[in-house]
């Protein structure tokens, strides 16, 4: 009621629609956009990029003419949209909101169940992608192998053709669209442009970081460096340090300071808090010089890494740690020093998330069919794979989230990046050796010749798990979509040392970034002479938090003399003089 006793007629605004006063500020957001494009395809024609040149670009997945429909789209959405909109609101057909309905943080928005159109869209939606994984999983006729590339496909194009992905049918984006008077949409599309440039989705904002700057940011020096990898040595931060010291491989599809994020997450900087002399291993990015690069090169890396530790310490054995594939290639290395007598070199050996079983390796395995393997053989021409398609298979692995999630944030709603370490890194791609890529999609994925004894040989020896005797620490993620809880469990199968299993909740990175201060998560310790993981499973106590002391306790186990740190413990201060400061070049090269 109005203060005049009269009915107050005035109706809300429908915030669907934008209003009559802002159509000259909408023609001049399409006008902002139409030159946006126009820059953005005289750019491209500048650069001289020509069809075959650019065919296999990442930067070329989305040419003009698609991205020129997007656009057009856009700027019919409101011409169509108002009197979409202007129209539905004449209607009151009888509706009633969706009781209990599945927490979906895609449909988030309370529009999604209380605006009738929103919801039939939805729940269209719902039954249409339901329909479609049913059919897939009973299809007949379909072996294993076919059935999982079904469902992976049928779930791929359910979570591409959700309603929240359009700007027409996503209400968030069409209310911030009207708020903004159109300037989120011009913002998105400004991000979408920048990506396409880059030829890949971005996460975070590119120039949030810098590393060596305010990431990776542990103090040490480069100290040893060959074509395929540097060797990080850093600082003390005890006086007396464990003798036996450290060597990290991490794997070489990432850059190495997923472990040295920043000083409150970084694993490294933690490690050296409790007496370790720590070494990293920072892997070279492929480029068109290592196309002959195989599995032996990373092998003979990780021995002329352990080696070089070694002497220069002077110490007889090193603890080690291998993260995913550089875990499986820890394995290989291992195997192959066992059988030339050599397995003394190595004090223990401690897994995260790695595979040497690829049975159970998971979605992963769609990756390695001959359609596949051509594809990337022709990806590869020039001896390298570009790290962005890695990227892309990692982030279709988990599209609802690591895509499309990022396609509305940052293109349809035109969000601020987030400036958050972890996903720059994820976005911080490395190219990979062509050669050895396929030679490790065949023979471990495809055709899992690591645990057929003899089957492989590396650097001119035939390897065989079972002769590792190492004691090994072996940590899984719960929620791994990488290397899956059961694949890694395999690893208790092939071993014949001393085994410690850990599992660790999350995933494949968060599950081992775990800082103790954060006091995220929990992990699970139990019988490690369980014969299968159920087993272990029902044995298993769990323990809030960190599982990194846990870790440090049972390096202590293992060997808990100390010397004092100076001397070659310092780096630089010994026979290998520094060569630059932590983090190297090799870690800044694209």
């Amino acid at each position: 009621m109005s203060d005049t006793g009269q009915n107050d007629t005035t109706e809300a605004p429908n915030p669907f629609v934008p209003s009559p006063d802002d159509l000259q500020h909408w023609a001049s957001v399409m006008g902002r956009a139409q030159q946006m494009m126009l820059d953005y395809a005289l750019g491209q024609a500048n650069q001289g990029n020509s069809a075959a040149a650019g065919l296999f670009d990442p930067a070329s997945w989305l040419q003009n003419p698609t991205t020129q429909a997007w656009a057009e789209q856009s700027a019919k959405m409101w011409e169509q949209g108002v009197t979409f909109w202007t129209s539905m609101a004449t209607l009151q057909p009888p509706f009633a909101p969706a009781a209990d309905v599945p927490q979906d943080k895609r449909f988030a928005d309370p529009d999604w169940t209380q605006n009738p159109v929103f919801a039939l869209i939805r729940q269209t939606y719902g039954l249409l992608t339901e329909q479609l994984l049913t059919t897939t999983r009973t299809m007949q006729g379909l072996d294993e192998n076919a059935r999982a590339k079904m469902e992976f496909a049928a779930k791929t194009m359910a979570e591409a053709l959700s309603p929240s992905n359009l700007a027409i049918t996503n209400p968030q984006v069409i209310k911030r669209a009207v708020e903004t008077r159109g300037e989120s949409l011009l913002k998105g599309l400004k991000h979408m442009l920048t990506d396409l440039s880059r030829g890949q989705l971005s996460h975070v904002d590119p120039d949030a970081f810098e590393v060596g700057v305010n990431i990776a940011t542990t103090p040490g020096k480069v100290i040893h460096e060959t074509d395929l990898y540097q060797l990080i040595q850093y600082e003390p931060a005890t006086k007396d340090v464990f003798t036996v010291p450290l060597v990290i491989f991490p794997p070489w599809i990432n850059r190495f300071y997923i472990l040295d994020l920043n000083p409150a997450k970084s694993f490294v900087k933690w490690v050296v808090e409790q007496g370790l002399t720590v070494f990293m291993v920072s892997w070279k990015s492929a480029d068109a010089s290592m196309s002959e690069i195989v599995w032996d090169d990373y092998i003979a890396a990780q021995v002329d890494a352990i080696d070089t530790v070694r002497e220069l310490l002077d110490v007889p054995a090193v603890h080690t740690i291998g993260y995913c594939v550089a875990g499986t290639t820890l394995a290989a290395t291992l195997a192959m020093l066992a059988a030339r007598q050599e397995a003394d070199k190595v004090r223990s050996v401690t897994f995260f998330t790695a595979q040497v079983d690829f049975e159970l390796a998971g979605d992963l395995k769609m990756f390695v069919d001959d359609s596949y393997l051509t594809l990337l053989q022709q990806l590869s021409a020039g001896g390298f794979l570009d790290g962005r398609y890695m990227a892309a298979t990692f982030n279709s692995l988990r599209g609802r989230d690591l895509i499309w999630n990022y396609v509305v944030g940052n293109y349809l709603l035109g969000n601020d990046y987030p400036p958050f370490d972890l996903l720059y890194w994820n976005g911080d791609t490395t190219n990979l050796p062509a050669k050895w890529h396929r030679q490790y999609l065949v023979d471990l994925y495809r055709d899992n010749r690591l645990v057929i004894p003899n089957s492989l040989s590396v650097m001119g020896t035939p390897i065989d798990l079972k002769k590792i005797k190492t004691p090994a620490y072996i940590q899984a993620g719960r929620e791994d979509h990488i290397a899956p809880l059961a694949s890694v469990w395999r690893l208790m199968d092939h071993l014949s040392g001393p085994k410690t299993f850990l599992l660790a909740g999350s995933g494949h990175i968060a599950g081992v970034v775990n800082p103790p201060a954060a006091g995220k998560y929990q992990y699970w310790t139990g019988d490690n002479d369980a014969a299968t993981l159920d087993d272990f499973i029902a044995s298993a106590s769990e323990t809030k938090g960190s599982w990194w002391p846990h870790w440090i306790g049972w390096i202590s186990a293992q060997d808990g003399a100390k010397t004092p740190a100076k001397g070659s413990r310092i780096p630089g201060k010994g026979a290998k003089k520094a060569i630059e400061d932590a983090p190297g070049r090799y870690v800044k090269q694209r």
